[in-house]
This record gives structure tokens, C-alpha cells and sequence, in this order.
């Protein structure tokens, strides 16, 4: 657009200095005020076009600017507000969960969420499909080719009949022609921050299990082919679960929750094992953070000792930003106690880059609902 606005300004520019050239040729003054004359009709014509110009381009902005803090309740989100909190997992696979009920969406990554925000999906006569989708096309400066010209900031096609994630206007309620709008900067960030092939799932009551239609702090869904995470609880009898064969490598997150009691660790976005913790004078609370292992601390290992001692640094998230650099306050750490059996397996994992969410919110799933259809993303078979 800038260019176009260049070019124009500089064909105005050139005209202008044509006319006033031969204006001054004639030498009779009433002849030039003439001249003058319509050269200012001419140069306000001019400008009033390139102002269309420009208008008709123009992309609007949608949302808020800035994330909320990191401890944002998803149903406490005002329309246009999101949270946006890559830190608590740095790397993993990426999967976007889409609750047409709550108009909510959700990023998970390694498992873990780090964003959500508030969405607008498809209206009446245009509902935005269920079902696991990937992402077919990336595109930045997108223009409908059926609406208008309308912008369509970093669209993320879903299908081939026109269905994308991307920015767009947010009423607080279903008004696309079936894509799902999202803010403008969240649009941004979720681009940057995702690759082509994305899993995408959307769902309702209708089509999915409510731990997906309601989706918490864990993934749902399986990252890569987008169909329902096997999560179960642990039972009365089971103090943990241990299942790293489910992912031998990558990268590893772990996740705390005291209101659950528990703690969960993710490698590659699948869980491999679960844990029930008790915490010390629990009516204080722990806060929300992400800390981060950069290397080894000095002294024992009074978790499993004769292992090495992880140094936990916390990472600055939206609201904390202050926590950035501060190390784990050994006092809150001792409040918390992990079956040592459980802790002998988890810290040969926790190397220098391992990152920790701490919360005290809830973060344990539900199980009840139906089963996600998987929706064919081929190309549209040639015409003929």
C-alpha cells in the first residue's frame, strides 16, 4: 500500500510541476490565476482518489494489543482480549483447539497451553464445520477473492472452500461467513508461531467430548492427528503413572497444579506420566509461573538424592513479567512433596531447557461427550 501511495504522490508531484512550468510561459497574469485555478480543482481531485485509495486498502485492527496476565481465567476474557504465554513451552508440536460453544480458542504446544483468546466464528447460514482439520495455505496480507476484497489478515486456510483462521472483526458473537476471526496481534503470534500442516480441531457439544468443547490446561487432543488424548486419571489406588515409552524423545514440560494436587510431565505433547503431590499449607497459594532448568545448582538433592539438582530459573509471562530471572524459591519448593519413586524417574529428564508450569488452577479433564470426526483436507478434484 505504501508504494502504491508513493507512486501516486509522485505522478501528482511531476504533473504539478509541468503545469506550473507552462503556466508561467503565458506571461498575462489573469491567464495564470486561470492556470492556478484549476490547478488546485485538479490536485484536490487527485488527492481525494488517492484517499480512496488508500481507504480501500486499509486494514482495520481487531482486539486488544497486549496479552493478559498469564493467570486470565479463558471464560473471564472480555471479546478481543487473549493470552499469550509461549514460555511455559518454548518448543513441541502445535495444536489449535477451536470451542465454537465457548468461542474461545486455544493454542497448545508440547501439550501445554500457551494462549487462548476470544474468537468469532461462523453466523447462522454460515457455521463454521467441526471436525480435525490441518492447515493447507499460510498468507499473510490475504484478500477474500468472494468478499469484497476484504482483508484477511495472516490466514491460515483450513480448507479448500474457504474456511481460515485469521484476524477479523469480533462483535462477541458468531459473524463470519464461516472462518474463525481472531485479533489482530493473536493472529500475528499464533502465524509466526505455527507450522504449515497445523492441526487445527473444531468442535461443539454436538461433535466432540466436553474435555475438548471445554478444553483446559492440558491438550485434548493428540497433536499430530487430532484425535482425543488418552488421558486418564489416576485411580484411589494409584499414587503415579509412568509411561515414557508413549514418547522416547523430545522435548520434555512439566506441569503443576494445586488445586488438582497433581503433576503431569509432557515430552513431544504427549503425557507420559502423572503424579498425585500434597502441599504444604495449601490454603497459600503457589501463584502462577514457568520456570525453566538452566543448568545445575550446587548442593544435594533432597528430592532423589544422589541426583543431580536441577537450577530452576523463572521466565517473565504476561502479568509476572517481574519473575523474569528469579530463581526457584527453595521455601516454596520444599512445601511440595512428590512420591520418590516417581521423582527418581522424572529428574534424569529435567536437563537445561526443560520447562516447569506452576498453577493454582485446575488443570485436570473431563471425559464424557462424543468422538471428533476427522474431516478430509485434500485438494478439491480438478474441474472438467
Amino acid at each position: 500500500m505504501e508504494i502504491i501511495g508513493c507512486i501516486v504522490i509522485g505522478l501528482i508531484a511531476g504533473w504539478l510541476a509541468g503545469v506550473l512550468m507552462k503556466g508561467s510561459g503565458f506571461g498575462v497574469v489573469g491567464d495564470i490565476i486561470v492556470v492556478e485555478d484549476n490547478l488546485m480543482r485538479r490536485l484536490s481531485m487527485m488527492l481525494a482518489a488517492l484517499f480512496l485509495v488508500n481507504a480501500a486498502h486499509a486494514v482495520p485492527f481487531w482486539g486488544d494489543k497486549a496479552s493478559m496476565p498469564a493467570d486470565t481465567a479463558p471464560t473471564a476474557l472480555k471479546q478481543g482480549q487473549f493470552v499469550w504465554d509461549p514460555a511455559a513451552a518454548p518448543s513441541g508440536p502445535i495444536v489449535v483447539v477451536v470451542s465454537l460453544t465457548e468461542q474461545i480458542a486455544y493454542v497448545y504446544r508440547n501439550g501445554l497451553r500457551i494462549g487462548y483468546t476470544t474468537v468469532s466464528t461462523g453466523k447462522p447460514g454460515h457455521e463454521t464445520p467441526t471436525g480435525v482439520f490441518t492447515t493447507l495455505q499460510k498468507d499473510k496480507d490475504h484478500r477474500s477473492s468472494i468478499y469484497h476484497n476484504a482483508p484477511m489478515p495472516y490466514t491460515q486456510r483450513l480448507t479448500w472452500s474457504g474456511v481460515s483462521l485469521h484476524a477479523g472483526g469480533l462483535p462477541g458473537y458468531p459473524s463470519s461467513h464461516g472462518c474463525v476471526h481472531l485479533p489482530s496481534d493473536f493472529a500475528q503470534l499464533l502465524f509466526d508461531a505455527s507450522p504449515m500442516g497445523m492441526t487445527v480441531v473444531v468442535a461443539n457439544a454436538a461433535s466432540a467430548p466436553a474435555d475438548v468443547v471445554h478444553p483446559a490446561a492440558l491438550s485434548p487432543v493428540d497433536a499430530k492427528t487430532g484425535t482425543d488424548s488418552e488421558m486418564r486419571r489416576l485411580s484411589t489406588t494409584e499414587a503415579f503413572r509412568w509411561e515414557p515409552e508413549k514418547a522416547p524423545e523430545g522435548p520434555v514440560s512439566v506441569l503443576m497444579s494445586a488445586a488438582d494436587q497433581r503433576v503431569l510431565v509432557l515430552r513431544n505433547g504427549i503425557e507420559i506420566g502423572r503424579a498425585k503431590i500434597r502441599i504444604a499449607k495449601p490454603e497459600e497459594p503457589l501463584g502462577t509461573h514457568v520456570f525453566v532448568v538452566m543448568g545445575q545448582a550446587e548442593g544435594p538433592n533432597t528430592a532423589v538424592p544422589g541426583a543431580p539438582t536441577p537450577r530452576w530459573i523463572a521466565v517473565g509471562i504476561p502479568g509476572y513479567a517481574s519473575d523474569d530471572k528469579h530463581p526457584l524459591d527453595p521455601a516454596a519448593a520444599a512445601r511440595v512433596s512428590i512420591p520418590p519413586e516417581f521423582a527418581k524417574a522424572v529428574y534424569p529428564l529435567l536437563i537445561p531447557g526443560t520447562t516447569m508450569m506452576v498453577t493454582d488452577a485446575a488443570v485436570l479433564e473431563s471425559t464424557t461427550g462424543t468422538m471428533l470426526a476427522v474431516v478430509t483436507n485434500e485438494p478439491p478434484p480438478a474441474k472438467r
